[in-house]
């Protein structure tokens, strides 16, 4: 189906945050227990809630409430270990669970169908809400993202869950790996990928259970969690005044509403973080021009930190806008003290594979900054990644006084040893709003083709801040499923930067979203008719890569309508429909 846009796009107001009541987590079952016995093919899985009770605020100024009961998917024994892949946009998504058979990992099939894309497992939990009375007001199915890393339930566990921190939402990944580590719990709350229910201030009781299907497919006792559920009333307003009087009275102030975000993103970000997007970490990442889409439910501990420190604290621990756990800025991603010595080289080691994904998120849009009267612009999505097998690894360094940076590109051997650099063109510094930052030219080129393929427009942006935004595959050779640099806070340096370094990791691209100024095209003066959006990695082919000849790609648009009222339609590429 051909997807319509008519509406024009515009910089959206900034609403307040939303939150949910400070509540209880008595993890008790975070204790240690004895092994139990699992079976010899995969984990034992187990459907648990972190308390019998919880606490959630109905703001006036939102649609409902959001169900984050405090229920888990446990993994004892082995982990659940699962990986998405599709072979093309031509093919369904597919699904396969690592198994063990005489100490030896397998993959084994689930059946056709079993997921409709890479956000999680379609129905996973079945939530049912009764009120005092007995009667259900609230009966509904919820996917389930396994990488929503909550927590060890044993002492023993692994320090660290080896798998990724959320389930993309990029309509054009291609590979991901989802995962519950041993000795882990997941939170199965669907977070910003579900909608609020409409309950009025009052008791109920809430019901967990795991779907039918899922129970036989990974052996999951039925045992629902039960909760005892409280909805309170409050506004923004009554919020604010709160913690005005207790700022008064204590010294010090704790914002609410508190950051909604401490239990998933997907909601309005304060005026400070200026309406950037959502990106794909597990806990909330306010990323100015870029993206992905929503992210999922963040880990257990962050939400503690949040519910336990206020929004003032974690300002006080170093929260920023596109920083925002205190803890983010990766020492690993600081550039060379100094500029590269000896003789360039491009040595005979891996090297990274650049390759774009086709636009998505096509719009009419009024130009964003640009807002001129009677002109019709063109917005997108675009996203370039690293298919690997090796980072790409860029240096800039600026000359005092001087305003531009010399970037340089790094090669490793198998060890991670340098071997090698080349320069590789500029890092200029860009002053706008939704920028503000160091950008490394020649990254990427947008173009508007004609229906012969033959360029229309060329969209002003060529240079770009790299950050991991997306796991578009994690199935690929050497994919780092943990990458460093998730927000623009960690690699695109201050004004008076003397050097930065920018690293797109294998397996993850960087998005940048539709509402970024110069990005979108100026259609005011062209005809009605087919046309294609390119995306191109590496125009000027400076960086070098291990192939060079898979950095295009196209997407259809057909341009209608009249001057100053421009629709667009965007017809699906091969299985996805996605404008």
């Amino acid at each position: 189906m051909d997807t319509t846009r008519t509406n024009r796009l515009r910089r959206p107001l900034l609403a307040g945050t939303t939150a949910v009541a400070a509540m209880a987590v008595t993890v008790g079952f975070m204790t240690a227990a004895p092994e139990r016995a699992t079976a010899a093919t995969g984990p034992k899985l187990s459907l648990v809630a972190a308390t019998g009770s919880v606490t959630l605020t109905s703001w006036k100024e939102e649609p409902g409430v959001y169900l984050d009961l405090g229920t888990y998917l446990t993994a004892e024994g082995r982990p659940l270990e699962l990986k998405v892949t599709r072979k093309s946009y031509k093919d369904p998504v597919t699904v396969t669970q690592t198994v063990f058979e005489g100490g030896r990992s397998k993959a084994k099939a689930l059946p056709p169908g079993t997921v409709k894309d890479f956000s999680g497992l379609p129905g996973f939990a079945e939530i049912t809400v009764t009120d005092k009375n007995g009667k259900v007001v609230v009966r509904r199915a919820e996917s389930f993202c396994p990488n929503n890393a909550s927590g060890r339930i044993r002492p023993d566990a692994p320090a660290t869950s080896k798998y990724p921190e959320s389930c993309p939402t990029n309509p054009f990944t291609l590979g991901s790996v989802w995962g519950v580590e041993k000795g882990w719990a997941a939170n199965t709350y669907a977070g910003s990928y579900t909608d609020p229910v409409k309950l009025a201030a009052g008791t109920y009781t809430a019901k967990v259970g795991v779907a039918k299907k899922y129970r036989d497919l990974f052996g999951i006792a039925d045992k629902p969690a039960t909760v005892k559920l409280t909805v309170e009333e409050r506004s923004w307003e009554d919020a604010r005044s709160a913690a005005a009087a207790e700022h008064a009275g204590h010294g010090s102030a704790h914002q609410a509403p508190a950051a909604h975000a401490g239990h998933g993103a997907g909601h309005a970000p304060t005026a400070a973080q200026a309406g950037a997007p959502q990106t794909s970490g597990a806990g909330p990442s306010y990323n100015v021009g870029h993206g992905p889409l929503k992210a999922a439910p963040p880990a257990l501990p962050w939400a503690l930190k949040v519910r336990q420190a206020g929004r003032a604290g974690l300002q006080a621990a170093g929260d920023t806008p596109g920083q925002t756990d205190g803890s983010r800025k990766a020492p690993a991603l600081a550039p060379r003290s100094a500029r590269p010595t000896g003789t360039p080289s491009v040595p005979n080691v891996p090297k990274p594979d650049l390759r774009s994904l086709p636009a998505y998120g096509i719009t009419i849009s009024d130009g964003g900054v640009q807002d001129v009267p009677g002109k019709d612009y063109l917005a997108f999505s675009a996203n370039v990644w690293n298919a690997g097998p090796a980072q790409l690894v860029v240096d800039g360094f600026r000359s005092p006084g001087k305003a531009k940076m010399d970037a340089y590109q790094y090669f490793y051997d198998a060890q991670g040893k340098q071997v090698g650099y080349t320069p590789t063109g500029t890092m200029e510094w860009d002053p706008r709003p939704g920028h503000v930052h160091w950008h490394f030219t020649d990254f990427a080129s947008y173009r508007l083709l004609k229906a012969d393929k033959k360029e229309a427009v060329r969209s002003g942006k060529e240079a770009f801040c790299l950050a991991n935004t997306d796991a578009v595959d994690y199935t690929v050779k050497n994919a780092n499923w943990h990458p460093n640099n998730t927000d623009l806070s960690t690699a695109c340096g201050q004004e008076n930067s003397l050097s930065v370094r920018e690293v797109l990791d294998v397996g993850s691209g960087d998005t940048y979203t539709q509402d970024l100024p110069g990005q979108s095209f100026d259609i005011t003066d062209l005809p009605n008719g087919t046309y294609y959006i390119q995306v191109l990695a590496n125009p000027a082919k400076r960086l070098k890569e291990t192939d060079l000849g898979n950095n295009s790609a196209l997407r259809k648009v057909v341009l209608g309508g009249a001057p100053g009222r421009r629709t667009v339609t965007v017809p699906a590429h091969d299985l996805v429909n996605a404008n």
